[in-house]
């Protein structure tokens, strides 16, 4: 690039493309090193300061910019936009730079070169995008061109507006109609920009009987201009999708431009579909977006061109109305913003931005075909060839339903379909966020509809070409939903067995959380817990706190969190997403058991510590009396210091040394005077075992906690025990079995003529540990 740089004869252009060129090498290298340094912060110097008198390089400015930009950055970068601008993105950055720079030319050569740059723009947008004879208008707002179209029509349709103004619109209302699929907040800053009420708005449902949920209903549109018209209104907009905001529907704008025709009522499309318009085979209701008042594209991120406007084609006769509008300016500035475009649209080429738009068709393509051979996996789409927006979402059938209906609003009242819902939502909300760690190329977006609930969006033509969003990674998204789907479906079939399990173990309390993806949230019900109150539970949370550490330390292959109840502050803990088959009935009862011991021995040393302050009490009572005696004993001419040394040295007194010990054992205040006339202290009672499970299952070598018995070895313990039982009952049948009457002697128990065994003989003539040994007398013997 370095060589056309040469051969340009303004110096000031060619040093402009130099230092850009330079700037952004620079930049992607410093973060190329950030990445490299895995993690490790730079040293920023992001302080404000005074503002150095003597200036500073363009090198240490650029280094300063990359500091601000990844030096305060805790984890890695969410966006990786720097990494894939690629050429055509610095052709879109150096025309900002390049604006400026024109911006100071004389004013005959600028609006020479200004008309040249919006008109050439314009009639390429309209040619690539099969708008005929239309006008454009470029903003950096995305929402602003539908604003100014809106003055436009508002001048259109109130001929003294410019004159008598709001008196106007007071007289006969305008209304515009907005679909119930819209951009949220669309209507809101509609009516903020051009300083309507809130009921100038009217929001069309979509079809509730047939075609798409997320389709204008056009038949109850007729009937709301109808009655629109008889109250005196004037409908004076709508505005149609073509690929709505959620899952790219498109509403049927052919039979929406005949009914906008019939009332007089001005047309405007938008949508990411209107990108397909640039390829060879459109489908037919995204073509009768041609006929349309009005559209608004964005070719920024369709082309994955960094700063760069988006446009809204108009048709419009009457100049001087879109000038009043805003749509049309005389100011060079304002002509200047198409000026990024237009660099990147002859960088680019024809054929290039066909190539990145058919690209990004043909990944959503792929996806759709791939995911149809997936089980647990439902596709949200219209028209399945043409669509470049896929939406799906993981499901689990229920007994008795029928997975090819369409999931039904949640009922008011609490129903096996609302908990179904419920847990299906807080799973796909799981499987989004990890697929978008797995594969962040493939610009995967989690939403929330009205109708199916919780859905995964991949929508290549806004994310493709920032992200390189490659066919691979479609195939690696797909593998790894595929990965998933065993979890998901395991810890579906787990949850009621948690839930049965739980409320049929006393002290545990089944938390019913939708928004939680796991197995389940358990809550333990120590004996001070009060059931009916919503507070916070101190000796609750110190328990769960307990039973998470030790169910930690299990080293199990699942995960336990703690945190606040659903609707309440109280203490649970919430137990993962379940990898494999997991024996439920053994994580209840260690999650009960573990934290009864944790209640019990914190209540231990609560009561030790209540009967050591006691203890202590009572000793200070028994020394301060025995004080009282040893004074009486003594008498007050001992207590005396010389006085008594010398009564002490000729008459001594035999004072016995009493003390007191506490035995916390035993819980009581003892004396010492055992300890000093044996020179021992006593064993004292043996300590009360701690108590423990009831069950302890035999695990095989590598086998993790909460894990079933492999098949196998279920049949060789089976086999074990029945051979075991066997032994036992032809034992039973011996002479010496267990119903055989007691023998005398050891030799009873062999058949005549035998030897006895070794053992048999050394235990006969071993005396019984049990029975008392007296020695015979000499006399006897």
């Amino acid at each position: 690039m370095d060589a056309p740089l040469e051969k340009i004869a303004d110096p000031t252009l060619a040093e402009m493309g130099k230092n850009l060129k330079e700037a952004m090498r620079m930049l992607e290298d410093s973060q190329r090193r950030t990445e490299e340094e895995n993690g490790k912060k730079l040293i920023s110097g992001d302080i404000p300061g005074p503002l150095q008198g003597s200036g500073q390089d363009m090198v240490s400015i650029l280094q300063l910019v990359q500091n601000l930009m990844h030096g305060d950055e805790d984890e890695e970068p969410q966006s990786t936009r720097i990494q894939h601008i690629g050429e055509q993105g610095h052709i879109a950055l150096l025309g900002h730079s390049l604006g400026a720079y024109i911006s100071t030319l004389d004013k005959e050569k600028l609006r020479k070169l200004t008309t040249r740059i919006l008109s050439d723009t314009t009639l390429w947008l309209c040619r690539i995008f099969r708008y005929e004879n239309g006008c454009a208008y470029f903003h950096e707002e995305e929402r602003e061109g539908l604003a100014k179209i809106c003055r436009l029509a508002i001048h259109s349709r109130y001929e003294d507006f410019v004159v008598d103004g709001f008196n106007v619109l007071h007289n006969k209302k305008p209304v515009i109609y907005l679909s119930a699929a819209a951009r949220p907040g669309l209507g809101q800053y509609l009516c903020n920009q051009l300083g309507l009420p809130f009921p100038c708005l009217c929001r069309v449902p979509c079809n509730t009987m047939f075609g798409s949920q997320h389709q204008m209903d056009v038949a109850f549109l007729e009937k709301l201009i109808k009655d629109d018209i008889e109250r005196g209104r004037l409908p004076l907009l709508l505005v149609a999708n073509a690929g709505t905001a959620a899952v790219g529907h498109t509403d049927k704008i052919g039979r929406l431009k005949e009914l906008c025709e019939q009332y007089g009522i001005w047309l405007h499309v938008e949508g990411v579909n209107l990108a397909t318009l640039a390829l060879g085979y459109v489908s037919s209701s995204v073509l009768a977006a041609t006929k349309c008042d009005s559209m608004t594209l964005t070719p920024g991120p369709w082309l994955g061109l960094p700063a760069v406007p988006a446009v809204t084609l108009y048709k419009h006769d009457d100049p001087a109305l879109t000038l009043v509008a805003g749509l049309t300016s005389n100011k060079p500035a304002d002509k200047l913003r198409a000026l990024p475009l237009w660099l990147s649209l002859q960088y680019l080429g024809l054929d290039g931005i066909v190539e990145r738009i058919k690209h990004a068709c043909q990944l959503s393509q792929r996806l759709q075909e791939n995911l149809k051979k997936v089980n647990h996996i439902k596709i949200l789409v219209e028209d399945e060839l043409t669509s470049p927006v896929v939406v799906f979402r993981f499901f689990q059938e229920l007994p008795g339903s029928d997975p090819g209906l369409k999931a039904a609003p949640v009922p008011s009242t609490p129903s096996a379909v609302g908990r179904e819902r419920h847990s299906c939502d807080a799973l796909n909300r799981w499987l989004g966020e990890e697929l978008k760690q797995l594969v962040p190329a493939s610009g995967l977006t989690v939403m929330d509809l009205e109708v199916e609930g919780t859905c995964l969006r991949f929508s290549p033509l806004m994310t493709a070409a920032v992200l390189g969003t490659r066919g691979e990674d479609v195939d690696q998204l797909v593998a790894c939903i595929q990965s998933k789907l065993p979890v998901l479906t395991c810890t579906c079939q787990l949850r009621e067995e948690f839930k049965q399990e739980v409320m049929a173990t006393a002290g545990l309390l089944y938390v019913d959380d939708p928004n939680w993806p796991g197995i389940g949230v358990v809550r333990y019900e120590h004996a001070n817990d009060d059931k009916s109150s919503l507070k916070l539970d101190p000796e609750g949370e110190k328990i769960h706190a307990g039973l998470l550490k030790k169910l930690n330390e299990l080293e199990s292959d699942l995960t336990f969190k703690m945190g606040p109840e659903y609707r309440s502050v109280k203490s649970c803990v919430y137990i993962g997403m379940a990898s494999d088959d997991i024996d439920v009935s053994e994580l209840v009862e260690t999650i009960a058991v573990t934290a009864r011991e944790i209640e019990e021995n914190s209540r231990l040393l609560e009561n030790m510590t209540e009967v050591v302050r006691k203890g202590i009490q009572e000793a200070q009572v028994q020394l301060q009396k025995a004080n009282e005696e040893r004074l009486l004993e003594e008498g007050v001419l001992r207590q005396i210091p010389v006085v008594g040394s010398v009564l002490n040295w000729f008459s001594p007194v035999q004072a016995s040394q009493k003390g007191r010990t506490f035995n916390l054992t035993a819980g009581s205040l003892e004396s010492t005077e055992h300890t000093y006339v044996y020179k021992a202290q006593g064993t004292g009672v043996t300590p009360p075992q701690t108590p423990s499970g009831t069950r302890t299952k035999q695990r095989l070598p590598g086998q993790k906690p909460f894990k079933r018995s492999l098949r196998g070895s279920d049949a060789v313990s089976e086999t074990s025990s029945l051979s075991h039982i066997e032994d036992l009952e032809k034992a039973e049948h011996l002479p010496g079995g267990p119903d055989a009457p007691e023998a005398d002697s050891p030799e009873q128990l062999a058949p005549a003529g035998a030897e006895q065994p070794a053992a048999a003989q050394s235990r006969a003539q071993r005396p019984d540990d049990d029975k008392p040994q007296v020695e015979e007398p000499e006399s006897l013997r």
